[in-house]
């Protein structure tokens, strides 16, 4: 495996969704702004994807996938592989479909409870019937997306990645086109945000349609039939069933915790959940595309090595994920710290997002990014329990860190507000990197190498000079931040450009990292 080209390639895909993602916040903010009325629609927006991520593409999903494989490509002929996969799927659908209608029926009915566990108490009269009105309209996008990702299974086990990594830019584009015609109808016909914000829940739900259309149709076009038939729980939908829900509880510490820090952020003054959300747009752009494409792609050389009991191959994969992470993410939490304002205002003030906005923004972007490397070596360290079948270690590790993001919560809130609650996620991220550490070591599955130590110490120390370089560029540019879109974008441009130019000549100069190095990351595997 070539650790730097398969992370270029996975991480590609999710550049293109990231960024049309955060060109969807950009103008979310332009139009809707940070106000009561976002706060109600962010709040309802979590509540399906928090679902969707815990069950759908989370603990089905690592279900469902090498199931359906095995009978694909496990029968003695290809027909016969199919036809099984084919009666597999329908069976899982015949089941999947009607619990999630359930699902979605139950939630319709107890949504003001569920608005109301997750708000301050009393509960604001002009916001709580909006957040259950748009966490309404929005929860059916649960029903959708999991079929899609059912859909998504079923193709990438024939080695059709295309139509499901592109899936979620769907969701983007139509939301960006809801946002363009609600803003001119807006300027036209004077609509209210609170207009705006159901013409966007509506637009979530309308996009999931569009998502399962699209999946659907590369599925027949691969030759899957998907047919709808009575409910039948058979020994392998029960099994499957029986496989997801280890890795259902797994995801749930995670997804808890967004629960979690919403209902610490409902505590607090209006804007609170908007802030939240678009510093963690910018802080996801890194960890999307870094973290992600990294867990993927060292997770079945991983397997291979330790199938084969070859810890030094092992222990080589690791240290080169565990290296190139921070490579990466080093500097783009030091830079994402001392220009955090700058970014926020570059990227999304503008219409009823104003410079105070940008302000408390950017405080919570600079608290956040300090988990940066933690949450991408979390990503980077669980492949190693996986590679051994143990999946109850970062379970473990999980509990443990929502157990510390609530207790910093608790003891921050007050204090700091919103900036507390992102300094509470840091220090869970970086207990739970201590922990599995740890455990590795103490298992003797892989011990950080001193060698490894050292390299990353000149990280620090290049981004250290690139921090430097950036406190007086942000100074020289600050004029640039708020004025047109040209000088805008040439100031962002002249940002990023002083970072990488200081931050990889240093990291050559210092031997942070060198050309043999480089060419070890880009060699493939054996």
């Amino acid at each position: 495996m070539s650790l730097l080209k398969n992370v270029g390639t996975i991480g590609g895909f999710t550049l293109v969704s990231r960024v049309a993602g955060m060109a969807r916040e950009m103008i979310f903010a332009r139009v809707l702004g940070a106000n009561a009325v976002t706060d109600a629609w962010f709040q309802a927006f979590i509540i399906p994807n928090v679902f969707r991520r815990l069950f759908a593409e989370g603990a089905f999903s690592a279900a469902f996938v090498p199931m359906f494989s095995k009978r694909l490509h496990g029968a003695e002929t290809p027909e016969q592989g199919l036809a099984e996969a084919r009666s597999f799927s329908a069976d899982v659908l015949s089941v999947l479909l009607p619990v999630l209608i359930a699902l979605v029926a139950l939630f319709e009915i107890a949504m003001p409870g569920v608005i109301w566990l997750l708000s301050e108490k009393p509960v604001d009269p002009q916001t709580f019937p909006l957040s259950v009105d748009f966490a309404r309209i929005m929860f059916p996008y649960i029903v959708l997306v999991s079929l899609v990702t059912l859909f998504t299974g079923m193709l990438n086990s024939v080695s059709r990645f295309a139509p499901g990594a592109s899936f979620p830019i769907i969701l983007n584009l139509v939301l960006i086109a809801a946002l363009l015609a609600g803003e001119w109808f807006a300027a036209q016909h004077g609509a209210s945000v609170e207009q705006l914000g159901y013409a966007m829940a509506w637009a979530v739900t309308g996009a999931g349609v569009m998502q399962l259309a699209w999946l659907y149709y590369w599925v027949r076009a691969e030759g899957f039939e998907v047919k709808l038939r009575l409910p039948r729980i058979t020994p392998e939908v029960k099994r499957l069933g029986i496989i997801a829900l280890p890795a259902a509880i797994g995801g749930g510490a995670y997804q808890i915790n967004t629960l979690l820090q919403l209902y610490f952020l409902n505590q607090l003054e209006d804007g609170a959940v908007s802030y939240m959300n678009y510093a963690d747009r910018l802080n996801q752009l890194p960890l999307g595309i870094i973290g992600i494409a990294l867990s993927t792609a060292i997770l079945p050389t991983l397997s291979k090595f330790v199938g084969g009991d070859n810890k030094e191959g092992a222990d080589r994969i690791q240290s080169d994920a565990i290296e190139l992470a921070l490579l990466l993410t080093i500097p783009a939490a030091v830079a994402l710290a001392i220009c955090a304002e700058a970014f926020v205002i570059m990227i999304f003030q503008g219409g009823r997002f104003d410079l105070a906005d940008a302000a408390s923004t950017g405080d919570v972007l600079a608290a956040l990014v300090l988990g940066l490397p933690a949450y991408v070596l979390v990503k980077v360290l669980v492949p190693n329990f996986y590679a051994r079948a143990d999946t109850r270690t970062p379970v473990v590790a999980a509990f443990i860190s929502l157990g510390v993001f609530i207790t910093a919560s608790l003891a921050l809130l007050d204090m700091l507000g919103v900036v507390g609650i992102a300094l509470a996620s840091v220090i869970g991220a970086w207990i739970n990197v201590a922990f599995l550490l740890a455990v590795l070591a103490k298992r003797g599955y892989y011990t950080v190498p001193g060698v490894l130590i050292l390299r990353i110490a000149r990280q620090v120390l290049a981004a250290a000079a690139m921090g430097a370089a950036l406190f007086y560029t942000d100074a020289l540019l600050t004029p640039w931040y708020s004025a047109g879109l040209i000088a805008r974008l040439g100031a962002l441009l002249a940002l990023v450009a002083a970072a990488a130019i200081v931050y990889f000549g240093i990291a050559f100069a210092v031997g942070a990292i060198d050309r043999q190095r480089i060419a070890t990351l880009t060699k493939k595997a054996n």
